[in-house]
C-alpha cells in the first residue's frame, strides 16, 4: 500500500486547535500505523490544550487519546496484526489526524455491530473504568457504585459496566434530561446536583448505609462529601479533578469506616500495564459489546477541520455521551 508523505493533523498553537500538515509517522517495532477514520474527544485533550496536561515524554503532540481505523503498516513485532484489520487503540497522543501510531498491544479487533463512530468511543473510557471501578476498587456482585458526571462519556460507561456485572449504580448529574437518560441507561438512582444535595439524597437512598464505591472525576469539594456518602470499607477512586486538586480530609471519617482512598491517571502508565486492560477487555466485555448488550452512548460527530468545535460542546457540559471527529470517510 503506497502511503502519503504528508497528513492533516490538528496541533495546539497558544491555546487553540490549528489544521496543520505534518510527516505521516513511520511505525518501529512493537508499533502499528493507523489509517485513523474517528478519534474521541476527552477533557485530557482540553487540558493539553489550556497547557495543563503536557503529552508524555515521547508521546505525539497532536492531541487524541483514542481511535478507531485501519491498519497500514506494521512495525518488527507487531503481534498477531495484519494490514488491513479494522481496529480501535489507546494512544497517548496523536488521535486528531488521519494516520496515527498506536502500540500493536492496545490494537483491539473493533466488536461485530460497532462502527468506526461507535468503535472511537471505547477505548478511553472503558480502559479507564474497567481499570479504576473494577481492578483498583473491586467492585463487588450486589456492592453499590456513585458515579459523578452519570451522562459523560466515562459515566454512560461506568453505568453499562457495573450493571452488567450485578452491581447498583447511582448517579450524579447536571440536569433533570441527563439523570432521566442515566435511569434509562440502567442507573438505579440519579441525583441532580444543582438542585440536591447529593449527601442527603445518598443518604436517603441508601437508608443510611452509604455506597461501596465512588468513582469521582470532580475533586475540589466534593472530596470530603464523598467520605460522608462512603459506606464502611468503602473505596473512592479519583480519575481526575476539574474543579480543583485540592480538598480538606477528615482523617477520622476515613479511619472509623476503613476506607481507601485511591486514583489514577491512565496516560502515563506503560503499555504493559495498558495491555493487560486490554486484555481484560477482551476476556470480559468484547462479547457484551458484539452481542449489544452495552455500547458507547455517542452525542455527536464533528469532521476533523471542526475539532474547536468539539472541544466548545465538551466544555459547554450540554452533551450526554461521547464526542467523535470523523477523520476519514
Amino acid at each position: 500500500m503506497q502511503l502519503p508523505d504528508t497528513m492533516r493533523a490538528i496541533e495546539v498553537q497558544s491555546g487553540r486547535l490549528a489544521l496543520t500538515e505534518r510527516p505521516v509517522p513511520v511505525p518501529k517495532a512493537g508499533l502499528a500505523l493507523i489509517k485513523v477514520m474517528t478519534s474521541g474527544v476527552n477533557h485530557p485533550d482540553i487540558m493539553q490544550r489550556k497547557g495543563q496536561y503536557p503529552p508524555s515524554p515521547g508521546a505525539s503532540n497532536i492531541p487524541g487519546l483514542e481511535i478507531a481505523g485501519i491498519v497500514v503498516a506494521l512495525g518488527d513485532n507487531s503481534n498477531d496484526l495484519t494490514i488491513g484489520d479494522k481496529v480501535c487503540a489507546l494512544v497517548t497522543g496523536g488521535g486528531y489526524a488521519e494516520y496515527c501510531l498506536a502500540s500493536a498491544s492496545l490494537c483491539l479487533p473493533i466488536p461485530d455491530n460497532c462502527s468506526y463512530v461507535e468503535a472511537a468511543g471505547i477505548p478511553e473510557t472503558f480502559f479507564t473504568v474497567w481499570s479504576n471501578v473494577f481492578d483498583r476498587a473491586q467492585l463487588q456482585k450486589g456492592e453499590t457504585l456513585l458515579v459523578h458526571g452519570g451522562s459523560s462519556g466515562i459515566g454512560t460507561t461506568a453505568i453499562q459496566l457495573a450493571k452488567a456485572f450485578d452491581a447498583n449504580v447511582i448517579v450524579t448529574a447536571g440536569s433533570s434530561a441527563k439523570c432521566q437518560f442515566c435511569l434509562e441507561l440502567g442507573a438505579d438512582a440519579a441525583i441532580n446536583y444543582k438542585s440536591q444535595d447529593f449527601v442527603s439524597e445518598i443518604n436517603r437512598i441508601t437508608n443510611g448505609s452509604g455506597v461501596n464505591v465512588i468513582l469521582d472525576m470532580i475533586g475540589g469539594d466534593y472530596f470530603p462529601r464523598n467520605l460522608q456518602c462512603l459506606a464502611v470499607e468503602g473505596r473512592l477512586v479519583q480519575i481526575a479533578v476539574q474543579q480543583s486538586p485540592k480538598s480538606d480530609i477528615n482523617l477520622w471519617t476515613m479511619m472509623s469506616k476503613r476506607l481507601t482512598i485511591t486514583g489514577s491517571t491512565l496516560r502515563e502508565r506503560d503499555d504493559s500495564f495498558k495491555a493487560e486492560i486490554a486484555n481484560q477487555l477482551l476476556k470480559n466485555i468484547w462479547s457484551l459489546l458484539a452481542s449489544g448488550q452495552i455500547k458507547p452512548i455517542i452525542h455527536s460527530t464533528f469532521a476533523l477541520t471542526d475539532a474547536a468545535k468539539a472541544h466548545e460542546l465538551m466544555e459547554s457540559s450540554q452533551h450526554i455521551g461521547k464526542i467523535i471527529l470523523t477523520v476519514a470517510t
